[in-house]
């Protein structure tokens, strides 16, 4: 199963990703010279009438796009490709492409993953609804608490309407557990209206540990507070592509919340995850069936879309980061020092990849205590 759903998640979606590189390239003129899913040593392949080779390669954790003018698949410049060229050798040569092209080119790959994540969750919001209160009025009110609550602990009572979280406005229950969920043992203050009168509660958010069917644990924040009675509403097409992108929107930042507190300690860095983790996961998710899959298939998208906006170099967002360099100077950096940077782009990249391997490996069962 972990086989299985580490094939199905990664390869549709790195083939998608790189299709978005291509396609725009494509309606560009630019010439791919190859089209690859995984890394490394070729297992299969062949050229097409463009001259582009498409191949499936024996590392299945990635893929590229090689366009003409690259260097190699990290699409470092070729030292040639940025001297002046004749016209028949610029045509089709990605560095010779205007700006804004190039930039669209390497945006189009995150963009592609963002579009699925954004088209899976549209696509549950049809099938399910969305959940809403019976009564639309009680949308932001304490309906009960749990068996252990800092929230009632800190003087919440059934009935308060939470108003604010450290001066936020909150309007819906999601609100509340997105400013909680992440921050464990932080003190924030709550904004309610209990009869009429306005008043602020400091309340501590417990700190937990969940574990889920897998044993796989997570360190959440609660107050152990709960809404009034909630139901299904259905949606349609509209309504079902608004809240995707709003839920989107806030898994992404989600994410940068997480990386963030990570860097600051606040988070331990075995919370990060590799590729046996996704293939761990990829495996449980597909034994609880195929919604439960292409739910975690969309996360795993916005994940590919996150990593490859980070402005390192070597991955978009790095490429992107020297493309708003140029913008400014009205001239590319210069080529001794883009590949430098290129070069210590890749070694951080692998460096994290062997990093989050090594963790992987060191959270598997048979290395627990």
């Amino acid at each position: 199963m972990m086989i299985a759903g580490f094939l199905l998640v990664l390869g549709p979606l790195v083939t998608i990703h790189e299709l978005g590189h291509y396609l725009v390239g494509r309606w560009f003129g630019v010439k791919a010279e190859a089209f690859s899913v995984g890394f490394g040593k070729e297992i299969a392949g062949r050229t097409d009438k463009h001259g582009t080779r498409w191949k499936l390669s024996a590392l299945p954790l990635g893929g590229y796009v090689q366009f003409k003018g690259d260097m190699n698949p990290a699409s470092i410049p070729d030292a040639g490709a940025l001297e002046d060229l004749s016209e028949e050798e610029r045509e089709g040569n990605f560095h010779h492409a205007a700006l804004w092209k190039r930039a669209l080119i390497v945006a189009a790959g995150p963009a592609t993953n963002l579009i699925v994540a954004v088209a899976i969750f549209a696509g549950f919001n049809m099938i399910y609804g969305k959940a809403v209160s019976v009564d639309e009025a009680q949308t932001n009110v304490v309906g009960s608490f749990a068996e252990v609550s800092t929230g009632r602990d800190a003087g919440l009572q059934v009935g308060d309407r939470i108003l604010a979280i450290d001066g936020d406005t909150v309007t819906e229950f999601q609100q509340i557990v997105e400013k909680i969920v992440l921050y464990p043992g932080q003190k924030i203050d709550i904004s309610i209206d209990r009869e009429g009168q306005q008043t602020v509660i400091p309340v501590t958010i417990g700190d937990y540990t969940e574990k889920d069917r897998f044993g796989n644990e997570a360190r959440v924040g609660r107050i152990g507070v709960f809404s009034a009675e909630q139901q299904l509403q259905t949606v349609g097409p509209g309504e079902a592509v608004t809240l995707a992108l709003d839920q989107t929107v806030g898994m992404v930042k989600m994410m940068v919340t997480g990386v963030v507190q990570i860097v600051t300690g606040d988070r331990s860095v075995q919370e990060l995850g590799g590729p046996i983790k996704i293939a761990k996961y990829s495996g449980e998710q597909l034994s609880l069936g195929w919604p439960a899959f292409i739910s975690f298939a969309a996360l795993i998208s916005l994940n590919l879309a996150f990593i490859n906006l980070l402005p390192i170099p070597a991955l978009d967002g790095g490429h992107l980061a020297f493309y708003a360099v140029e913008a400014v100077r009205r001239k590319p950096a210069g080529p001794r020092g883009t590949e430098w940077a290129y070069r210590t782009g890749v070694v951080l990249v692998l460096a994290l990849m062997i990093f989050v391997t090594v963790n992987d490996v060191i959270s598997l069962p048979i290395f627990s205590s």
